[in-house]
């Protein structure tokens, strides 16, 4: 029994739609970033390392999920695809509500 995939450029569309989300995502962790960044320098001070790490995955995570996501999916039915980056997306989401969390109750500056 042969299984049915989407086609080739049927799946790229997909996956550039669902790439316009993902590089919301990662522009959002380069801006909180920044403007982290601009917000201890000018108390005086700089950011944790534990912060930096945090904020820096927060740029990494919409790429390796993304990038998984077309890898594990590219080769499967449109749905199926579709389902794999909109887990991943969700997946993302999460993270970063979670380093939002982290970096406005912890203290991120030195």
């Amino acid at each position: 029994m042969r299984r049915r995939t989407a086609p080739t450029w049927f799946a790229a569309t997909i996956a550039g739609v669902f790439g316009l989300f993902y590089a919301y995502a990662l522009w959002a962790g380069v801006t909180y970033l920044v403007a982290m960044a601009q917000t201890a320098s000018s108390a005086g001070g700089s950011l944790t390392p534990a912060a930096w790490i945090a904020m820096i995955m927060t740029i990494a995570i919409p790429v390796v999920v993304f990038i998984a996501a077309v890898l594990l999916g590219r080769r499967r039915e449109a749905w199926k695809l579709i389902l794999l980056l909109l887990v991943g997306l969700c997946l993302t989401a999460v993270f970063w509500l979670n380093v939002q969390a982290y970096t406005s109750t912890q203290v991120v500056f030195s």
